[in-house]
């Protein structure tokens, strides 16, 4: 056992630069999923509105998507670390500006900062991605990055919980000042890291002064770099269906199991524990990054098995393996996705591709949503008979991927090989 965790232990203690930029994730995690419950809470207590509770769900998804595009060309222009730290800064200004919240004339404000809070995550999260690889080697990134995923879904289990327990016990005023003060420790901790970047030379400066052609570029890049495409469509294609699965077990804790709050816990920390697991189960599957492509489609087919299990049961244990499961699958492609875009992105291109992968993400998971709660609301489905009809529909995205992206993964890695072959030839 303690072999298997010995590489991230390693990299943890004697990567200095890494280290800091980790500790800076996840204290700012535990801080977002630490706050999120008593954002949920203010709304609560000032409106019994259902209407605004799920309005604040949009609004932050939206305002992800539609601030990724110019978030990913700052961080291609500008230096990354000087960024994350401000957006650091200026969230915690934008926490503690939820203690003006005090009444239903003033619950507006909570929307406003939440989407502004949101937009500075669309630019941390794909400049704090973007930097890994600058600060690990080749042999590292994948440690690193299964590190990352493993401490992300540790986090949102305990900052879940932690930040429900504290809302009850110590009220929203001290929850906001606590995640006020997660962000100001993230951005000390960035302060004290040495992040080296590649800068743009100056042509691209000038080409790119104006956002809309840098925005334009990075767009045009992707598209004519189909290597670099394939791994960004598979968060995407995963949440397409995915997303709603996720939404609808807050249904089946309150439908079919009948435990409320207690059971959404437990569904949700089994889905947390899986995604931070399933990319080590996957790493070790999956060894050959050449096959990651292809392994994508597999755990799309696999997680939409799992969960048609989950549909068909109404036993509390069966759920829990079974999600523990499909997020596992889950957990295994995102740091698949996320490795080789690392890897076949220039850096002066990295921020605008992961911005772009984050705004497919967020708009296929949205509509997901939306989606589901449309079929659910008009009763064409009930809840289970809808979970096994979108976790089926995964397995078929899955299917299709098989038989389309990787099929042309597959071409790109021959061409790949008889270019290497080639060389060495010579």
């Amino acid at each position: 056992m303690f072999d298997r965790i010995r590489p991230y232990i390693n990299l943890v203690s004697n990567n200095q630069a890494y280290r800091r930029l980790w500790l800076s994730q996840v204290v700012s995690n535990f801080g977002d999923w630490f706050g999120i419950l008593a954002v949920y809470a203010l709304i609560t207590r000032y409106s019994d509105s259902e209407f605004l509770l799920g309005l604040i769900i949009v609004v932050k998804m939206m305002s992800l998507a539609s601030f990724s595009p110019f978030a990913g060309y700052l961080t291609d222009r500008f230096n990354r670390r000087r960024i994350m730290i401000m957006c650091d800064m200026l969230r915690a200004i934008i926490v503690a500006g939820l203690l003006l919240v005090v009444s239903y004339d003033t619950l507006w404000l909570a929307y406003v900062l939440t989407a502004l809070q949101m937009m500075l995550s669309a630019v941390f999260e794909p400049a704090k991605t973007s930097s890994i690889p600058n600060v690990t080697t080749e042999e590292e990134l994948v440690d690193a990055n299964v590190l990352s995923a493993a401490s992300w879904s540790i986090i949102f289990t305990l900052g879940m919980g932690f930040g429900g327990l504290a809302t009850a016990w110590l009220g929203t005023d001290l929850v906001f000042i606590i995640d006020a003060c997660t962000y100001l420790l993230s951005a000390w901790f960035i302060y004290k890291a040495t992040i080296p970047q590649k800068r743009m030379s100056e042509a691209e400066l000038k080409r790119t002064r104006n956002p809309i052609t840098g925005i334009v570029e990075g767009f045009q890049y992707l598209w004519k770099n189909k290597q670099i495409m394939r791994p960004t469509l598979a968060k995407a294609s995963y949440t397409m269906f995915l997303g709603a699965l996720t939404y609808m077990l807050i249904l089946i804790s309150e439908d079919v199991l009948l435990m409320g709050s207690i059971g959404i816990g437990l569904l949700y920390s089994a889905r947390g524990v899986g995604t931070g697991i399933g990319p080590i189960i996957g790493r070790r599957i999956f060894s050959q990054e050449k096959d990651w492509v292809r392994a994508m489609g597999f755990c799309m087919i696999f997680g939409g098995v799992m969960y048609s299990i989950v549909g068909l049961t109404t036993s509390l244990t069966v759920m829990l393996i079974f999600v523990f499961i499909a997020h596992a699958a889950s957990g295994a492609n995102w740091v698949m996705s996320t490795v080789l875009l690392q890897r076949r992105t220039p850096d002066t291109f990295r921020g605008r591709v992961f911005s772009t992968e984050w705004l497919l993400f967020t708009l296929a998971q949205s509509a997901s949503v939306l989606i589901a709660s449309w079929v659910l609301e008009n009763r064409w489905f009930t809840i289970q008979q809808a979970m096994v009809a979108f976790a089926l529909a995964l397995s078929v995205i899955g299917i299709v991927w098989h038989y389309t992206i990787a099929k042309k993964e597959q071409v790109y890695q021959s061409e790949q090989s008889s270019e290497l072959s080639t060389a060495q030839n010579r």
